[in-house]
């Protein structure tokens, strides 16, 4: 059962973060770790000015009962999502796209936490959370500090995982083997700021006996039932789009290839319609309504401390939400990363009427923790998230991200990806 972390953990875990001003991150052996895995190609990546804001030098410490508790957060959305009501709820607002399954559970799954005083609460769910491959080098380039016995969240074991997670995804749609040809797909991915992830997907997987592309819609075409690039036949997609219902005109390849079957995609619109569609957080904090459902009282009670109240915002609760702006966050259900979104204390009646004609939900706002972190000799206090990356609710990986303002980003200096360093109760 969901129980609230004690009082002596909590400060512990908060001393730290507060006071413990330690370079944990070894940028030599990331250096090193590039090197070993691009070789000749490393140099691009390690010189582009994306590549010196990825990482924060201060890991963040939390007690391993909160990683215990957001893991039965995951676990309990993972049951909702098998409930026959709530999948014929979020299909009815779905596009037509995503009422297809064809087996394959969504690579790279990622839940995103802030740590309140009570424990940490679902703030947002990505079908194609970024950043894994980036936090598994870091993983391994971390320092140990301040005299504890630690350990680092699912970098050792994560190249194997990753292997598996395709293995699965391709046997849950096509029975058995396994794929030839993978293609990494984003929209013109070499300007992306994660283009250096493509390139470690890229290599992992060719380190592994697959033949790995990268790739923007645009390179592919579809014919006579199949999906290609160039001459090349593409058995499977790792989807990093976020056009999540694939319904522009430039998806018109991938989408037929998925809505026919021809190609094995991951995630795929139907994955995002059931877990990760921002609407979906008003069901899953509704608590009578997944009890009537079927859930099991276990996990609605992991979901009623762990996700905070979100309402779709329509004209009928316009006056109520205006009224409680304060205490509320605003994003757009179409949205991605921090496009959109509105902190409710910093609304204007002309934005909020905006919000009102487009398509939003409404959150409680859960303040983030903090971590102090040094910038040229100055201590400063910054924001932190935490993501798990995880594959049937299994966590591949665990990491934290820095930052300051209104939501995420890399801008931050001494911000940016930071390693969970998990306290357990005899430390």
């Amino acid at each position: 059962m969901y129980s609230i972390d004690n009082s002596s953990d909590r400060a512990e875990a908060e001393r730290l973060n507060q006071h413990c001003i330690c370079v944990t991150l070894d940028q030599s052996a990331i250096v090193h770790n590039i090197a070993d895995q691009l070789g000749d190609n490393a140099d691009e990546i390690l010189s582009s000015a994306a590549w010196q804001q990825f990482f924060s030098s201060t890991a963040v410490f939390i007690r391993e009962q909160i990683l215990e508790q957001m893991k039965g957060i995951v676990h309990a959305l993972e049951a909702v999502a098998t409930l026959p009501d709530y999948r014929r709820r979020v299909l009815s607002w779905a596009p037509q796209s995503a009422q297809v399954d064809s087996g394959p559970s969504g690579a790279f799954m990622g839940y995103d936490f802030h740590l309140g005083a009570d424990g940490p609460r679902l703030i947002e769910v990505n079908t194609n959370a970024g950043g894994a491959f980036l936090n598994a080098v870091m993983g391994h380039a971390q320092i140990q500090c301040c005299g504890a016995s630690t350990r680092i969240s699912g970098a050792e074991s994560f190249d194997s995982a990753v292997v598996a997670q395709f293995d699965s995804e391709w046997r849950a749609q096509r029975g058995s083997g396994r794929p030839k040809t993978i293609a990494i797909v984003d929209e013109q991915p070499a300007e992306q700021y994660l283009y250096p992830e493509f390139r470690l997907a890229q290599q992992l997987l060719r380190n592994n006996g697959f033949d790995a592309l990268i790739l923007s819609p645009s390179d592919l075409r579809y014919k006579d039932g199949a999906l290609y690039s160039g001459d090349k036949q593409i058995d499977m997609v790792y989807n990093r789009l976020v056009d999540f219902g694939l319904q522009a005109p430039e998806q018109a390849a991938l989408r037929s290839a998925w809505l026919d079957g021809s190609a094995v995609i991951t995630p795929n619109p139907f994955v995002h319609a059931l877990r990760a569609d921002k609407r979906n957080l008003a069901l899953l904090s509704d608590r009578d309504t997944l009890l009537d459902w079927g859930l099991s009282r276990e996990h609605s009670e992991f979901l009623q401390h762990g996700v905070p109240r979100t309402v779709q915002v329509n004209a009928t609760n316009a006056d109520e939400l205006w009224q409680q702006r304060k205490q509320l966050f605003f994003k757009p259900v179409a949205g991605h990363g921090s496009k959109g979104v509105y902190r409710g204390s910093k609304l204007t009646k002309g934005t909020f009427a905006r919000i009102l004609d487009s398509d939003y939900i409404a959150q409680a706002y859960v303040p983030p923790s903090e971590r102090v972190v040094l910038v040229d000799g100055e201590q400063q206090m910054l924001k932190v998230d935490v993501r798990l990356y995880t594959y049937k609710g299994a966590v591949l990986l665990a990491a934290a991200r820095l930052y300051q303002g209104q939501t995420t980003n890399f801008r931050t200096p001494g911000g940016g990806f930071a390693p969970l360093l998990l306290l357990n109760s005899a430390e």
